[in-house]
């Protein structure tokens, strides 16, 4: 009985030994290429967006972010259709792809809402406009050099420039 338990002892010890040799990992060979994937950028980005109105007055906008996708609304100021003031806004929406250590792929929409009046009606209060608004801008995809500004758009009503930096830190 006792020779029996130690057959299938020994027998057993064999089998785990072989089975674990075959579940183990390969090893990597000496001098062969490692496929491990590369890191993922952790760096932030400030991108920045100013433009020129056809009056020569500045705007800008600035936001940062990391790799990926960014989305900004805001107020941009106000105009006067009859006595009321309708807010304006701008919007920046993009997503930055980034290339190499100087570089980066950054498709962007810069756009904002202008109103215009779509009837009007005079009554004993006045006269009163409606109004609706539509969004316009410029939409693109550009190769950036991180730190270094590129004109976007230029004509008589406006200058856009873009500069992209990476933030240390």
């Amino acid at each position: 009985m006792r020779s029996i338990y130690l057959i299938v002892m020994v027998g057993a010890v064999l089998f785990a030994g072989s089975l674990s040799s075959v579940c183990q990992s390969p090893k990597p060979v000496p001098g062969a290429p490692t496929s491990t994937p590369p890191a993922k950028d952790e760096s932030n980005y400030t991108v920045r967006v100013e433009w020129k109105d056809s009056q020569g007055a500045a705007h800008h906008l600035e936001v940062l972010t990391t790799e990926g996708g960014f989305d900004l609304d805001t107020f941009l100021g106000k105009v006067k259709i009859d006595e009321m003031e309708i807010p304006t806004t701008i919007h920046l929406k993009g997503t930055l792809t980034v290339l190499g250590p100087e570089k980066a792929r950054l498709q962007l929409f810069l756009g904002r809402t202008v109103p215009y009046v779509t009837g009007s009606t005079v009554g004993g209060g006045g006269k009163a406009s409606s109004y609706q608004q539509m969004q316009v801008g410029i939409g693109s995809t550009f190769v950036v050099t991180f730190g270094k500004p590129i004109v976007i758009k230029s004509d008589d009503n406006e200058t856009v420039t873009l500069l992209v930096k990476r933030v240390d830190g």
